[in-house]
């Protein structure tokens, strides 16, 4: 698989590349000026499990906000640059952890030149971020229209410009809101190259139709060995970018921290409500760190048998509930007392916090 030979490269106090574990990345959506929101937002996204935070850095204020940010948060941070190469040179100086530019808009080699060379002596990675919206006119015309094909020629003309300065210490990032295009582009991009990816569908859309093009882009690739970092893109509140994320990631076997929540699809026989049940087990056990399966059936006739892949798992209807593990009914309780019979159980289980 493509992820466990790429470069490896140091974020912060993480690793990415080379195998090790694919990391969650999310962004700020406050400004990164206001340190106080900005903060306040981060922690937020850190409870939910975000690995890896990006603020954009479009004013010098913006910079030194990042010093500020960096003493109260406890995970990596990104800062994203558009145009200004003194951005990214200032974002650095201020702590960033790694930057992200597009070498071919940072206004000309002389000015790429002087952020390497910041990069270089900090040793700070740079993500060469190249986006279909954005392709050169030329490689456009050439093409065609947009292309897998011109998406990866840019991307690595990007990447030589950053070589041709002596400095490999470089992850990749190329991002197409259109999935066909965006897969084919990846799956060039790694018989040509061994740097660590940050993958993500562009521009994907609200909470609901984001994390269905998400899901689809990204799982392609994911289970493809493509990927080492991670963005489900959603116009909303970024923690719902973790979760979806997570889930992503769980659904492939690439994670294995926290609870999985399952539930079957409700059919007639249902007497529950199962909905509203399963979003309350899916709320209770979001910052427990156990590695389990939880099963929220609706049905105490065949919810027992349907739930014998999950660690432990809860039936009801009419009335009487069920709780289960493995499988099998361990005991039965009033329907109204499910819910917390089973925060008791994980509770209690073994390495339970």
């Amino acid at each position: 698989m493509h992820r466990d030979t790429t470069k490896i490269v140091k974020i912060g106090d993480k690793v990415i590349g080379g195998g090790n574990p694919i990391l969650i990345q999310s962004m700020t959506n406050t400004r990164t000026e206001d340190v106080e929101a900005t903060v306040r937002q981060i922690l937020q996204l850190e409870e939910a499990g975000c690995d890896v935070i990006r603020c954009t850095v479009p004013t010098e204020e913006a910079a030194k906000a990042l010093t500020e940010i960096k003493k109260q948060i406890h995970i990596p941070l990104v800062a994203d640059i558009h145009f200004d190469y003194k951005m990214a040179i200032a974002a650095m100086e201020c702590g960033a952890d790694k930057i992200r530019i597009n070498p071919g808009n940072i206004g000309g080699k002389e000015k790429l030149q002087a952020v390497v060379k910041v990069a270089k002596e900090r040793n700070i990675p740079i993500r060469v971020g190249v986006n279909a919206g954005s392709l050169e006119k030329d490689i456009v015309d050439r093409y065609h229209g947009v292309t897998a094909e011109g998406i990866v020629e840019s991307a690595l003309d990007k990447v030589h410009m950053i070589e041709e300065e002596d400095y490999d210490n470089l992850v990749i990032s190329i991002k197409s809101s259109n999935i066909p295009i965006c897969v084919k582009a990846h799956e060039i991009l790694v018989k040509q190259s061994n740097y660590p990816m940050h993958i993500g569908i562009t521009e994907a859309g609200t909470v609901y139709g984001g994390n269905i093009k998400s899901s689809v882009g990204l799982g392609i690739l994911l289970h493809e060995g493509i990927g080492d970092t991670m963005r489900v893109s959603l116009s909303g509140n970024p923690v719902e970018e973790i979760r979806s994320a997570k889930i992503i990631l769980r659904s492939l076997g690439l994670y294995h921290k926290g609870v999985e929540v399952i539930a079957c699809p409700t059919c007639g026989r249902t007497r529950i409500d199962l909905i509203g049940l399963a979003e309350k087990v899916e709320k209770m056990v979001e910052t427990m760190e156990l590695n389990l399966k939880v099963a929220v059936m609706g049905c105490v006739v065949n919810g027992p048998g349907e739930a014998k892949e999950a660690d432990i798992g809860i039936a009801g209807g009419d009335g009487v509930g069920l709780l289960i593990k493995k499988g099998e009914v361990v005991r039965k309780v009033p329907e109204a007392d499910l819910l917390d019979t089973l925060k008791d159980e994980l509770e209690n289980w073994p390495d339970s916090k």
